[in-house]
């Protein structure tokens, strides 16, 4: 089992606790492209041909629950 399929699995057992990096890591993996916020914003926006935009706001420690699920039901895992 590779490193970036045991992090699929941790983030479906358990989305409350994913960090941005993490997130960050599986959509580019998934040929994502990442757009970085301007003018003082904390969201980014992750694009592929195809397929729905996805946002998700730079936080800390930890990304809302329901951003992991968007992510997690967008990439059918």
């Amino acid at each position: 089992m590779s490193k970036l399929e045991k992090l699929l699995q941790r983030i479906k057992n358990n989305p409350k606790s994913v960090r941005f990096e993490e997130l960050d890591k599986i959509l580019l993996n998934a040929d994502y492209e990442r757009a970085q916020p301007r003018s003082g914003s904390s969201h980014y926006t992750y694009r592929k041909e195809g397929k729905n935009p996805i946002t998700i706001p730079h936080r800390k420690p930890y990304i809302h629950e329901v951003y992991v699920q968007k992510v997690i039901d967008e990439l059918s895992l």
